[in-house]
C-alpha cells in the first residue's frame, strides 16, 4: 500500500476531490483530508489530553456528529483529529487516519488513533514526503492523503488530478522554487558557484528539513546521510544546504500561526 497524494488549492476543493474517488470504491477508512481552514466548533470539538491547549488533542480520533463526516459527498468516517503544526498553526484532519497522519508531521508525537491503524498507514506514508504537505498547510492549501494499494494507484492519481490536484512532486518543485532565488542570493554572496552546487546543496537542504533530522545536528545524523546520500553527504555544498535547511526550519517556526 501507498499513499497517493493530490495538493488541492482550499478546503472545498479537497471535498470534491475525496468525491471523485467514489466510483472507485477506495474503503472510506483509507481516505483522509488535512486542511489548515478548520472552524473555532470543529477544533473545540476535539477532545483534549491534559497539558494540552484546548482543541488541541494528542493526535486523537473522535466521532464528533456529523463534523465533516460527509465531506464532500464521500461520507468519510467520521473521525477528526487536530493539532498544533509549527510553522502551520491548527490544522483539522478528516478521516480515520487523520490523527496519525498529523503524529507522522511530528506535530506532538507518538499520538496515534490505534496501533494497528498505525501500521498500515505508516508502511505507505513517505517520510520524505511530509515536509512538502506541511508547505502546502502552511499556504493554507488542503492535502489528500489516499492509502492505495499498488493496483489502485493509477486510477488514485488520476481521479485527485481530474479534479484539480497538484501532484506531491509539482507541490515540491514549486516549494523549492519559492526558495530558490533567495539562496542563491546568499550562497554566491558567500563565494559558492550555486549553479554548480545546486544539486548537493539542495539534497543537504531538504536532509535538514526531514522530520527524522530536524532536532539533530549533522554530526548526530552524519551515518544516516551517508546511506541517503552516499559521498554527497560529506561535500561543502551539502554541509552547507544542511545548515541553511536548519534556519528555514526556525524561520517557519517564528512564524507560526
Amino acid at each position: 500500500m501507498k499513499a497517493v497524494v493530490g495538493v488541492f488549492k482550499s478546503r472545498s476543493d479537497a471535498e470534491r476531490g475525496a468525491a471523485e474517488l467514489v466510483p472507485l470504491q477506495i474503503p472510506k477508512d483509507r481516505i483522509t483530508i488535512l486542511t489548515p481552514h478548520a472552524s473555532d466548533q470543529e477544533i473545540a470539538a476535539v477532545p483534549t489530553v491534559a497539558g494540552e491547549q484546548p482543541g488541541m488533542g494528542k493526535a486523537m480520533g473522535a466521532a464528533v456528529g456529523g463534523a465533516m463526516g460527509v465531506a464532500g459527498g464521500v461520507g468519510l468516517v467520521p473521525m477528526i483529529a487536530s493539532l498544533l503544526v509549527p510553522g502551520v498553526g491548527p490544522v483539522l484532519a478528516i478521516g480515520v487516519a487523520g490523527g496519525v497522519i498529523l503524529g507522522a508531521l511530528g506535530a506532538v508525537g507518538g499520538g496515534a488513533v490505534g496501533g494497528k491503524l498505525e501500521g498500515k498507514v505508516f508502511e505507505g506514508l513517505p517520510e520524505d514526503e511530509l515536509y512538502v504537505y506541511e508547505d502546502a498547510l502552511r499556504k493554507g492549501r488542503s492535502v489528500v492523503v489516499v492509502m492505495a494499494d499498488d493496483d489502485e494507484a493509477d486510477a488514485v492519481r488520476g481521479a485527485l488530478e481530474h479534479a484539480g490536484a497538484e501532484s506531491v512532486d509539482r507541490a515540491r518543485e514549486m516549494w523549492w522554487m519559492g526558495l530558490r532565488d533567495a539562496e542563491k542570493e546568499k550562497y554566491q554572496a558567500g563565494g559558492g558557484n550555486f549553479e554548480d552546487d545546486e544539486r548537493y546543496f539542495r539534497c543537504g537542504f531538504e536532509a535538514a528539513v526531514l522530520h527524522k533530522n530536524r532536532n539533530r545536528t549533522y554530526q548526530e545524523c552524519h551515518e544516516e546521510l551517508g546511506d541517503r546520500y552516499p559521498r554527497m553527504h560529506e561535500s561543502g555544498p551539502f554541509k552547507r544546504g544542511f545548515e541553511r535547511g536548519k534556519e528555514y526550519l526556525k524561520t517557519i517556526s517564528k512564524h507560526q500561526n
